[in-house]
């Protein structure tokens, strides 16, 4: 799973103050080591250097019938 900016993510770090929060990628980084680092924006801050293995990808929901 990649992540791009704009998705809509739920932070899962039990040492954060905002695990289990809902909140957006505004910015994805790339590591020396070709791993991806993420800035998340919550209604209350931000955090940013989020392993891709902290975030879990909101889906979103389909209007089709």
């Amino acid at each position: 799973m990649s992540l791009e900016e704009d998705d809509t993510v739920i932070l899962h770090d039990e040492h954060s103050e905002h695990d289990g929060e809902e909140g957006k990628v505004t910015q994805v980084m790339e590591t020396m080591f070709g791993d991806a680092n993420y800035t998340v924006s919550f209604d209350d801050g931000q955090e940013a250097g989020i392993s891709e293995d902290a975030l879990e990808l909101v889906e979103e929901a389909d209007d089709e019938e």
